[in-house]
């Protein structure tokens, strides 16, 4: 059983920074490509960025890359995304996610196998 937990959401103006944390546990865990995906209300979710177990396949949407980075920490079983220059149309929940058979990472969403509870993250104007 595989278990993802976020952290690191909150309310932050515009133009402010957060880091989301995603601590996993489970088995085999520190072999999955992991990402994050965020869903506003009356939005479809939105692939956000994604890694894979040894950071060699990195992907993020058009509408995050230059503000926003993934990274992992293979000890800790800790994926993080670093986000900057926060827009309000960022505001959504933010959901952990880990993907059990591709080396390379899916920006589709539904190939996921696992999810975290998520975080809410709200950027004021």
């Amino acid at each position: 059983q595989v278990e993802l937990v976020e952290s690191g959401g909150g309310l932050v103006q515009t133009g402010g920074s957060l880091r989301l944390s995603c601590a996993a546990s489970g088995r085999y865990v520190s072999r999955y490509t992991m990402a994050w995906v965020r869903q506003a209300p009356g939005k479809e979710r939105e692939f956000v960025a994604g890694i894979n177990y040894i950071g060699s396949s990195i992907r993020y949407a058009d509408s995050v890359k230059g503000r926003f980075t993934i990274s992992r920490d293979g000890a800790k079983n800790t994926v993080y995304l670093k986000m900057y220059s926060l827009k309000p149309e960022d505001t959504a929940g933010y959901y952990c996610a880990a993907e059990t058979s591709s080396l390379a990472v899916t920006i589709t969403s539904d190939m996921y196998d696992y999810w975290g509870q998520g975080i809410q993250v709200t950027v004021s104007s």
